[in-house]
């Protein structure tokens, strides 16, 4: 991968995770100094930091329903960096639920879902967006085809990313010109999560994707460069990374 990001800062909440490594990786080969949020398993968080290609790069630990510490971010990239160039939104929560269990989906688990998954990521706009306004910045928003489909993990996963969606739109327009705001939606992913579920399922998930193979979290990584470089006359879209799941 060339250099494209080089002197860029990019801040990925959720970059512990198996999209948000990627991601992390991905930023950090194209030359960005990558800082990594994460909210649980600190020895991931800092085995992924060491393997970063590049210089600059740090880690925080931050909880994305946590406006302050949020706030308390911001202002560490700004000491360290002076500048947020890239705001990844790849915090995100979840838990199986069949979408005809009502009463599984309790209102504890709707709360946590909408407070990462939503609320979180407008809380990391809000606290970055001076930094992300002075020298034309990028957010980038973690979605989910789940967000059009109405098919996923529950019924308040899929809503939250459909809010998700919808708040690109919403900040991409309040936010222009000097910030873009764009969603990356992939389909399912091959995470390790994935991959050690049940075969039969994975093999049914794949027969209803049109390219016959799950999506990758390194390219789902190699969007959010593209958004970040080659897509620039975009904001406000929402940009599927799915192998075609939604034709299914």
């Amino acid at each position: 991968m060339t250099v494209v990001l080089e002197g860029k800062v990019a801040v990925v909440t959720g970059g512990a995770g198996g999209i948000g490594a990627a991601i992390c990786t991905r930023l950090a080969q194209a030359g960005a100094a990558v800082v990594l949020v994460y909210r649980s398993r600190p020895e991931v968080a800092e085995a992924l930091l060491r393997s970063l290609p590049g210089s600059g790069h740090f880690a925080q630990r931050v909880d994305v329903a946590d406006s302050a510490a949020l706030g308390e971010l911001a202002a560490e990239t700004g000491r360290r960096h002076a500048r947020c160039d890239i705001l990844v939104n790849c915090a995100g929560t979840t838990r199986f639920v069949p979408h005809a269990d009502l009463d599984a989906l309790d209102d504890g688990l709707i709360d946590e879902i909408f407070r990462t998954n939503w609320r979180g990521a407008f809380a990391a706009v809000r606290a970055f967006r001076a930094l992300l306004a002075q020298h034309g910045g990028l957010v980038v928003n973690i979605s989910s085809v789940a967000a059009s489909l109405g098919i996923g993990s529950n019924v308040a996963y899929c809503a939250s990313k459909a809010a998700m969606d919808c708040m690109t739109k919403s900040l991409a327009r309040a936010l222009a010109p000097r910030i873009r705001v764009l969603s990356v939606s992939p389909g399912l992913v091959s995470t390790e999560f994935i991959k050690n579920m049940d075969q039969a399922w994975r093999a049914d998930q794949l027969a209803r994707t049109p390219l016959g193979r799950l999506v990758t979290p390194e390219e789902i990584g190699d969007a959010v460069v593209a958004a970040a470089t080659l897509l620039q006359p975009l904001t406000g879209s929402v940009i599927p990374v799915d192998g075609g799941r939604l034709l299914a």
